[in-house]
């Protein structure tokens, strides 16, 4: 399809996992009213960001992928006709976790799972506690609206991951988020981080002719003021939307990826690209010892 209306859900969590699902589950319902055809969620929107601190007990938040949340959501995604891109807590087996990502399409169908290849270890931030990097590479969902690839918040900082998905097929990127300030910073550091946050992924748009879809929570959970400004950026890096800092939202953008091609024609880096001299791009840093 030539257009695509995509929806963002940026919300506020609680302990209570059950009603954080119902309340997306109703967020889904308004935004699919609104003209959604592909419903995107924040990360692990069925708890509070948990990865606050280490603590065992929230490994009891993990579930299958496939399991109870997909379960519910693709019976939600079938009676509505949208694609739901639902970031969970993933238990793959007794003592291995994953941060994943299920994608759903609009009959309802599991079209599969991409697992978080980049892993965190920052205060406020400990996902190398709780998550195993992903191991089932970079992954691109073909929906009955788009083909969508995923990528999951600190994957973000990341042009490789970026370009690979880019590189297979994509029709646009979503980074499902939760990312935030501590309550401690001063203004001018906080607006520094947002700017960079937001520049490294409309670079990934520019570099690759794709539109990027990124979905943050909002709400001030343990110290950290997760910074919402949830957005859209066009194939050349315009934002075509931008959350509220501080608010939930609800936001349906219409997506021409017919553009991605006038785009990519007129500024055309991939044909340009000189795969013959990335060679060493697999090497953690190049100096006398790598070469």
């Amino acid at each position: 399809m030539a257009k695509v209306q995509v929806g963002l859900v940026q919300m506020s969590c609680t302990g209570n996992k059950q009603e954080n699902l119902d309340k997306a589950i109703v967020k889904i319902r308004e935004i699919a009213a609104m003209g959604a055809q592909v419903v995107c969620l924040q990360e692990l929107f069925t708890s509070l960001y948990f990865c606050d601190e280490e603590n065992y007990e929230n490994f009891k938040l993990a579930e299958a992928i496939p399991g109870p949340s997909t379960d519910v959501l693709s019976k939600v995604a079938a009676e509505l006709n949208v694609v739901i891109v639902a970031s969970l807590f993933e238990k793959r087996a007794e003592g291995l976790y994953h941060n994943t990502t299920a994608v759903l399409d609009a009959d309802g169908a599991y079209l599969g799972k991409y697992r978080k290849m980049h892993i965190p270890d920052d205060p406020g931030f400990y996902e190398k506690f709780y998550f195993t990097p992903g191991d089932l590479g970079y992954k691109v969902f073909k929906t009955k609206f788009a083909k969508i690839g995923v990528l999951i918040c600190w994957d973000q900082w990341y042009p490789e991951a970026a370009r690979l998905t880019a590189l297979m097929g994509a029709d646009f990127l979503v980074y499902p988020t939760a990312i935030g300030w501590a309550t401690t910073q001063d203004e001018a550091t906080n607006v520094e981080q947002y700017n960079a946050w937001q520049t490294i992924q409309r670079s990934h748009a520019i570099a690759n002719g794709v539109p990027v879809v990124s979905i943050n929570r909002v709400g001030e959970e343990a110290g950290v003021a997760f910074w919402g400004g949830s957005f859209v950026s066009n194939p050349f890096g315009t934002i075509l939307y931008q959350a509220d800092h501080s608010k939930e939202e609800l936001k349906v953008v219409e997506l021409d990826l017919s553009k991605s091609d006038s785009y990519r024609t007129h500024w055309p880096f991939l044909r340009d690209r000189r795969i013959d001299s990335y060679s060493q791009i697999t090497k953690r840093y190049i100096d006398d010892e790598s070469i």
